[in-house]
């Protein structure tokens, strides 16, 4: 019989596990199609990440823009003062000028990368292997020459000769490279081939620590970063939210919260992480799926019956952490799926007791509105009201709806900018109208706290100029009358 453990699952952490983790937010997350950070916003990043416990920061490739090397400059000069802790690494091509700007900011790392497949090889950088390898120590070592710790990268190793790659490693090794990350450039790579991969590596080509750089094209990037530290890597390339090229990278959250679950391994204060997320999600404009682990809204939210009751009886029935430890907490919904256990606790919750005759009643007229996605605690109140044959509004959260007219800019595309505010908590309805206004949304909010919540969110989406608001204090519907 296999033991629990052997799967891997809740077992004790194994010994020879080491890690910690680089995010790359400010340098792969900003390649992400539609991002682009300002330099105050990249600082904030930085200073959050490094209040998190994150090892490494990657802070960007200062070479390819001013405002980059601007923002890796600032963020070098707040890890000498001491307001960041993390290692500084900046970006760089394997080309002499590259370095030479990287290393004039004194960061505490120089990351050189460079293609070592075949296909990389005769298609982008038009060069044989001999010539990759001459390329790789010579620029390890003019960097080395800088006085900063370099690591090399090596780009789409995942589809290169694995004997080729092992002359890479040792290569980049030789002439002074303490780091070697490996990249599944184009996210092919399987969680047994990037176990073995490791293993092997570690095992051929010792005296260097690995990296894993996972890319998420086929939704793998997480599981094969795992694989990877099973194998040898000591070093998890993540971004908040998960940003980076295409699909993206091994997602900040995933990979924290799976080493904490899976080994022990506490690499950052997993309570910080929605506040990241939050934060990275407002400035890159790019939204977070309710269905996204860890972060989403739906998260930890539970819906079918059985599973409330499941979860009110026992949370570890159908939650594998608790919420409370990455500062969640959880919450079901009232719909056609909802048992009599859900509601009694719901109402309990609000201060409503009901007989088990009540009860019945108000679930069955619950079940007969699957028009409505879910109940809001109103909606609940008044069916109770009605079962019961007395008024429950005083016990009610008083519920707030307004009007808010959006204001773009002229320069972007109005559509893209409705899908994202479609997605904020609080949004009932958007329309795309013309006039003076641009958009125009209605918000559905518990009070006036949580309805400024859900608009300074508008106001944070990129490209959104300005808003008005208008209370709705009074609704009125009348038939219309033929002339």
């Amino acid at each position: 019989m296999i033991r629990r453990e052997e799967w891997g699952i809740g077992g004790p952490k194994p010994e020879r596990i080491r890690v910690g983790l680089l995010d790359s937010t400010l340098r792969e997350g900003e390649q992400t199609p539609g991002v682009s950070f300002t330099v105050e916003q990249k600082v904030e990043i930085a200073k959050l990440l490094s209040e998190a416990g994150v090892q490494m920061i990657e802070a960007g490739h200062p070479a390819v823009a001013p405002d980059v090397y601007e923002a890796v400059k600032r963020i070098i000069q707040l890890k000498k003062e001491g307001v960041i802790r993390s290692e500084i690494v900046a970006h760089s091509r394997a080309v002499k000028r590259d370095i030479e700007v990287a290393a004039e900011l004194e960061p505490d790392r120089i990351a050189i990368f460079y293609g070592v497949s075949d296909i990389h090889l005769r298609y982008k950088h038009r060069v044989s292997r001999e010539e990759a390898l001459s390329i790789i120590g010579e620029m390890v070592e003019y960097a080395k020459q800088h006085g900063v710790k370099v690591r090399f990268t090596a780009e789409d190793a995942t589809r290169a000769d694995y004997d080729y790659l092992v002359e890479v490693v040792k290569t980049a090794r030789d002439a002074g490279a303490d780091r070697v990350s490996i990249a599944d450039t184009v996210g092919i790579a399987t969680p047994a081939f990037m176990r073995r991969l490791f293993e092997s590596l570690t095992r051929d080509a010792p005296g260097v620590e690995f990296d894993v750089h996972a890319h998420n094209d086929l939704g793998l990037a997480t599981a094969n970063s795992l694989a990877a530290v099973e194998g040898g890597a000591t070093i998890i390339h993540v971004t908040v939210n998960g940003l980076g090229e295409r699909a993206g990278i091994t997602p900040l959250h995933e990979a924290a919260v799976a080493l904490k679950v899976h080994y022990g391994i506490e690499v950052i204060d997993l309570k910080l992480i929605p506040k990241l997320s939050r934060l990275v999600e407002r400035y890159s404009g790019i939204p977070v799926p309710p269905n996204t682990p860890v972060v989403g809204d739906n998260a930890f939210t539970h819906k079918a019956g059985v599973h409330v009751a499941g979860i009110l009886a026992n949370p570890e029935t159908y939650e594998p952490y608790p919420p409370e430890m990455v500062g969640r907490t959880r919450d079901y919904v009232i719909d056609k799926y909802t048992g009599k256990k859900a509601v009694k606790a719901r109402l309990e919750k609000l201060g409503v007791t009901v007989t088990d005759k009540e009860l019945e009643e108000i679930v069955r007229r619950i079940k007969a509105r699957p028009d409505i996605r879910y109940l809001r605690d109103e909606d609940l109140l008044e069916i109770a009201s009605e079962v019961m044959g007395k008024p429950l509004a005083l016990t009610a959260p008083r519920g707030v709806e307004a009007i808010v007219l959006v204001k773009t800019n002229s320069n972007v595309y109005t559509t893209s900018i409705a899908r994202r505010l479609s997605i904020i908590p609080g949004v009932a309805e958007v329309m795309e109208v013309t006039g003076d206004n641009d958009i125009v949304l209605r918000i559905q909010a518990r009070n006036t706290e949580q309805l400024n919540q859900v608009i300074e969110q508008v106001r944070t989406i990129p490209g959104v100029q300005s808003t008005y608001t208008m209370l709705i204090l009074k609704k009125s519907t009348g038939e219309q009358k033929e002339a």
